[in-house]
């Protein structure tokens, strides 16, 4: 029995050698895909022309300077007083009983300037006025460069004249320092502002800053850009 099962035995194992490692199959290359065609490239942007100047920045450069020159007897242009920036300031006390008012006025503000106003707090409670210390009370911006330059311009030349009755500005509003403050008392003269979208009719300060050192230097500069002052 010993000798069969050693026989089965052997016979299994030459079995198992005559087996041979089968070949792996090729692996199936894929079919060239067709290319995607690319997408169109987006055609470039047109260089952006120089940028032109505000019409009264010019002006200044080219008319006011020389003009203040021989007036005043400066040297050099640079001693020329210019204008440094304006600041327009609206205050609304009704804004304590309504928010939307403020709202109103800060939105309009916006279009006349374009350029987004700040909201001005109350710096003090009183109690007279229900008012507390941080509420909303006004908004205000300030226009530096050509922003101020438009603005000045657009004033002069479009909204002062749409004032009824008008005569000119007063020449006395200035604060000894060549600054000069201009009061208005409705937004409606500025012919950005739609009468049918206003929610109420209010007023502003518009303040000029120059480097003026003087009055009459301050008076002479604003005088030669165009305000109209009252004789």
């Amino acid at each position: 029995m010993a000798k069969v099962e050693k026989g089965a035995a052997e016979a299994g194992h030459e079995k198992k050698a005559e087996k041979k490692p089968t070949a792996k199959a090729p692996k199936k290359e894929a079919a060239p895909s067709a290319k995607e065609p690319a997408a169109p490239k987006a055609p470039r942007a047109a260089p952006a022309g120089p940028k032109i100047p505000p019409r009264l920045k010019e002006s200044y450069r080219d008319q006011v300077v020389p003009a203040l020159m021989k007036e005043f007897g400066y040297k050099n242009p640079m001693q020329v007083p210019k204008l440094e920036r304006i600041v327009l300031n609206v205050g609304m006390g009704e804004a304590i009983q309504n928010v939307k008012l403020l709202e109103s006025a800060t939105s309009e503000l916006g279009v006349i300037t374009g350029q987004k106003p700040v909201i001005t707090r109350a710096k003090k409670a009183i109690a007279g006025f229900k008012l507390r210390q941080g509420m909303p009370i006004g908004a205000k911006v300030t226009l530096r460069s050509d922003r101020m330059y438009e603005f000045l311009d657009r004033l002069v030349s479009l909204a002062l004249p749409r004032i009824r009755d008008f005569r000119g500005v007063s020449p006395k509003a200035f604060d000894g320092r060549g600054n000069y403050t201009l009061g208005l008392k409705e937004q409606l003269i500025f012919p950005e502002i739609k009468y049918d979208s206003v929610a109420s009719i209010h007023g502003m300060d518009i303040t000029i800053v120059t480097t003026a050192r003087t009055n009459d230097e301050g008076k002479a500069l604003l005088g030669h850009l165009g305000m109209p002052f009252r004789t």
